[in-house]
């Protein structure tokens, strides 16, 4: 059924869109090298309205425990280095008057552990966000029965969607189980 197809490239293009959400989230959560991804989501006050750091500064990684911040213009570093330590990402800035510096530590076993824990969080609401997209492709499938579309191919239609729904959680668990892998190696 034409229908059922549409139904069903819907809810792929969803479900990829679920997995993309979390490989970015996911990059925010960091394994111990440094990153300038641990800085997206902190926002500074640039002339009365809240910007994304990266577009008012510079950031650079010039080694695996450095994060180098500079802003463009020299009178926000404040606002930078206050945006950093009001934001969660647990780094010390370092402020020189021209950029700031973020040393990043090796990361202890328990902060290792807390780390899994909050990607665990990030894998469980991507695959809640995976099963409501199934959920709901299954309502709009059953509806075509109203619509004249046979008991057999809703039927159809569901057990299709369902093997969508296997396939895409297959797939978080594979990112979760790489992403674990990095953050446990020392």
């Amino acid at each position: 059924m034409e229908e059922i197809e549409l139904f069903l490239d819907d809810a792929k293009d969803t479900m990829e869109k679920a997995l993309k959400h979390l490989a970015i989230e996911l990059t925010k959560i960091r394994a111990g090298k440094a990153s300038a991804q641990m800085l997206d989501g902190i926002q500074v006050e640039y002339y009365g309205m809240m910007s994304p750091l990266n577009q008012v500064a510079s950031v650079n990684t010039p080694d695996a425990r450095t994060i180098v911040v500079k802003p463009f213009e020299r009178k926000l570093i404040g606002e930078v280095e206050k945006a950093i330590r009001n934001s969660n990402v647990g780094l010390a800035p370092n402020n020189d008057g021209e950029m700031i510096r973020l040393n990043v530590p090796p990361l202890t076993e328990e902060r290792r552990r807390d780390l899994v824990k909050k990607v665990k969080q990030e894998v469980e609401v991507a695959k809640v966000n995976v099963r409501n997209i199934r959920k709901d492709t299954n309502d709009d499938i059953r509806k075509l029965v109203k619509e004249g579309v046979s008991e057999d191919a809703v039927k159809q239609g569901e057990e299709r969607v369902q093997k969508l729904t296997d396939a895409f959680i297959a797939r978080i668990d594979e990112v979760f189980a790489a992403k674990e892998k990095d953050i446990l190696m020392v």
